[in-house]
């Protein structure tokens, strides 16, 4: 079994110094936030639900992902946390859509996705 670590300190201080320094944690944590919401099939599902159909209520979502209303609306609110879905009231129903930053997510995660490795 290979192990992943050097069998010897071989830290080379002043260029991992350099990089640490210019690493942005609330970037890497808004990055994994969004990446995380993707990350659960249904929302991926749901994802590419509004990708296809633009704007559409709970009610259309549900039939389409076949899954349960309510479930449905907890994970549209997931994606709408982490800024990839859109949602607009008309009178009684809640229309979502996929923000740009969604879809440009889902796309690049689809991208990669067809890949084979």
């Amino acid at each position: 079994m290979a192990d992943d670590r050097c069998d010897l300190l071989c830290l080379d201080l002043p260029r991992a110094e350099a990089i640490r320094q210019h690493l942005d944690l609330d970037l890497a944590a808004a990055a994994a936030a969004r990446a995380k919401a993707l990350a659960d099939p249904t929302r991926s599902l749901i994802a590419l639900a509004l990708r296809d159909g633009e704007e559409l209520c709970v009610c259309d979502l549900a039939w389409i992902t076949e899954r349960a209303e309510n479930l449905v609306g907890h994970h549209l609110r997931a994606l709408r946390g982490a800024g990839l879905a859109s949602s607009r009231r008309e009178h009684k129903i809640v229309f979502y859509a996929l923000t740009d930053a969604g879809r440009q997510l889902l796309d690049a995660h689809l991208e990669l996705a067809e890949v084979t490795p």
